[in-house]
């Protein structure tokens, strides 16, 4: 199958940033045998304004995608997070492609009004909105052209290589990244969570309390240095959100501490995740780990394995082809209920 990817490619990163959904995506989908042509709106943009001053390009951005779709003949376009074009670029594209499929993504938080106005505006001309929301979440977009389904952060064999839970002792005990504090009270929680924690359990916190954050090759570090991690979002008790922190700690073998109101006890394995409802709980939770490394292993090799065999980016490209063009199932994905 031919398909147009576009999504930021982050290609003026220069590898500094290199933990992408969409990057995943695109990995997935060219493992299952598809012909896929990358469009980098915001990079193209760049490219093509005057003295690069990105925003003065997106014209031409939204011109050189239809020029692609003209001469790559595609079968299906899934466009990511690509503000920069335009709804009436892709029914432009359906003209040139009269066939054509199109398919969303939107792997950012509902509780962001701007991203509940993006998925609103996209569902109006999108064959498919896949969202990282889980489908309970979905019914808001409903009464449009565009079928809704959840998609879920996958692992890729290729990123996620480290595997702490074959590692008896790291320099790291706990970790939780952070940079975003709009939307949010999770700082709050953290500070609590440090003063509830033995002194001797290290729990490196990059992006807080003015540490510096940490990406590219820093955040591989910091995942490489740490047996266990906290994945606290911005909001908790969306059905089945996450930010891909989650897959980017289970899918290195860390154990990974989540919220319970997530839900993802509904197709995860017993022994997998570990699910807390408040800060006492949580404090109990990773003080017990801790102290017991077997069990923390055992727990964060049966994740991983998860996370490897069942939420990884090649399954995860290929429920979106096959959803977006209404092919059966050729797998028992588990976030299908």
């Amino acid at each position: 199958m031919r398909i147009i990817h576009v999504a930021h490619q982050q290609l003026r990163k220069y590898g500094h940033n290199r933990v992408s959904w969409g990057q995943k995506l695109y990995f997935g989908l060219i493992r299952n045998g598809h012909c896929v042509q990358a469009f980098s709106d915001r990079d193209v943009a760049a490219f093509e304004a005057p003295m690069g001053i990105r925003d003065l390009g997106k014209s031409k951005a939204n011109k050189r995608l239809l020029q692609t779709v003209e001469a790559f003949e595609p079968d299906l376009m899934i466009v990511g997070h690509c503000d920069y074009i335009s709804n009436e670029t892709l029914a432009e594209a359906r003209k040139l492609s009269p066939n054509l499929v199109i398919a969303g993504c939107n792997n950012d938080p509902l509780f962001v009004p701007e991203n509940v106005d993006k998925i609103a505006r996209r569902v109006t001309e999108v064959d498919a909105m896949f969202v990282s929301t889980g489908e309970q979440e979905l019914a808001q977009f409903t009464g449009h052209r565009a079928q809704l389904l959840h998609m879920p952060n996958p692992v890729d064999s290729s990123i996620e290589t480290f595997d702490a839970s074959l590692c008896e002792e790291l320099p790291t005990d706990l970790l939780f990244c952070s940079k975003e504090t709009a939307h949010t009270s999770r700082g709050e929680l953290v500070t609590q969570l440090k003063q509830r924690l033995p002194d001797h359990l290290v729990f490196n916190t990059p992006g807080s309390f003015e540490q510096p954050g940490v990406w590219g090759r820093d955040y591989d570090r910091a995942l490489a240095d740490s047996k266990m991690g906290l994945n606290l979002n911005r909001q908790e008790g969306l059905h089945w959100y996450s930010s891909a922190r989650m897959a980017q700690m289970v899918g290195n073998g860390l154990l990974t501490f989540t919220h319970a109101s997530g839900g993802f006890h509904e197709f995860m394995p017993e022994e997998t995740l570990v699910y807390f409802n408040d800060l006492d709980d949580l404090a109990q939770l990773v003080t017990e780990f801790n102290q017991d490394s077997f069990k923390r292993r055992y727990w964060a090799d049966k994740a991983r394995t998860f996370f490897h065999q069942e939420i990884n980016s090649t399954l995860y490209a290929q429920y979106i082809v096959e959803s977006a063009m209404e092919l059966p199932y050729s797998h028992p994905y588990v976030w299908l209920q």
